[in-house]
């Protein structure tokens, strides 16, 4: 087995990456949003250059989420300055498909039921009907702020603060955003649950074979769920502690960083994981187990992603705020590593 390779794009953002995600065509092109007030497409196949950059797109404010549509050239990005834009990677036109109340976290597209959800801190969600945008988006009230979203084929998982976890059907909502003509609307959620991890919610991320879905903490913990609501497979969620170093003062206490990313494997069904300490850890959710720790990076880890073959790793590393800056700057210290996995690096080790 050749031996893993690493490289650093050639033309980073100028400021932290808030999000970054592989087209689902093609295993080398990837989108990084960032604090820059711009989303970035890269080719990462030029290994020895560093990738390349084709192409800038400016927004008004910062990019806080960013994901691939329908195909290689349209893109969806969640802005600072409350917008959900529409993106023509080729041609670069950007469409305003609607406006929140507050600055937009996130944005996931569902390919299963043309859906584009977006979720706002003014804690509503606003689901876009992409066969018909004519109708405006629907908006569903949230009750507390949404940290992060993520889908399956089939639900949204919803984290918010106060520690909450909605679970909502996609049909359910793609029925409903195609009848309500753009209105608010009432949506109970299929499952509410509460975090089974103490501190706030960073990340969710949920298993591509939609049975269930990881969260992470600001303290420095992972959980692993099922969807099932029976009281045996409720009975398998754990969570375990992670991304801790040793003080250097040598009291033998931890330093605990916050884990602020998680993607699952899209073939086999692991899951990375990057914290404030600069480290990217693969774990097998099934049996329990860390497969492997990389070497430590130069900054905070602040966003990971498979391609959609599952043959790349990308790493967002910026400062993190966790590090106790007055004045903030990811200049200069943002980078975005491509890592190409051997084999059977990502691969589970099955249960002990």
């Amino acid at each position: 087995m050749a031996p893993a390779i690493q490289f650093e794009l050639s033309q980073p953002p100028t400021d932290a990456v808030s999000s970054l995600k592989f087209a689902p065509g093609s295993p080398t092109l990837l989108l990084v949003s960032s604090w820059d007030k711009h989303v970035y497409l890269y080719d990462t196949q030029d290994q020895e250059a560093g990738g390349k950059l084709i192409e800038k797109y400016e927004h008004r404010a910062p990019v806080l989420d960013v994901c691939f549509g329908t195909d290689d050239n349209e893109a969806f990005t969640a802005g600072m300055d409350w917008q959900v834009k529409r993106i023509n990677l080729k041609t670069g036109e950007q469409t305003v498909l609607s406006t929140h109340g507050a600055p937009v976290k996130s944005v996931v597209y569902s390919k299963e039921h043309s859906l584009l959800i977006s979720a706002s801190w003014d804690s509503t969600l606003h689901f876009h009907d992409l066969k018909d945008l004519s109708r405006g988006p629907t908006m569903i009230t949230l009750p507390a702020k949404p940290h992060s979203l993520s889908i399956t084929a089939s639900k949204l998982v919803v984290a918010m603060s106060s520690r909450l976890v909605y679970i909502y059907q996609l049909q359910a909502t793609a029925m409903l955003a195609s009848q309500a003509n753009g209105a608010a609307a009432e949506l109970k959620p299929w499952q509410q649950r509460e975090s089974s991890l103490k501190f706030m919610t960073r990340a969710v991320a949920c298993m591509p074979n939609d049975d269930g879905y990881a969260t992470s903490s600001i303290e420095g913990r992972v959980a692993v769920e099922w969807f099932d609501p029976s009281a045996e497979s409720q009975a398998r969620k754990y969570a375990f502690k992670c991304h801790r170093q040793p003080d250097p003062e040598g009291d033998g206490t931890d330093i605990v960083y916050p884990v602020n990313a998680l993607a699952f494997h899209p073939i086999h069904g692991t899951f990375a994981s990057g914290g404030g300490d600069g480290v990217v850890a693969l774990w097998d959710a099934v049996a329990k187990r860390r497969i492997r720790q990389y070497q430590k990076y130069p900054a905070s880890v602040a966003a990971v992603s498979f391609s959609s073959d599952g043959k790349y790793l990308a790493i967002g590393v910026c400062p993190g705020f966790e590090n106790g800056q007055e004045d903030y700057t990811g200049e200069g210290a943002t980078h975005v590593y491509i890592r190409e996995l051997g084999e059977t690096e990502a691969k589970g080790k099955g249960a002990k």
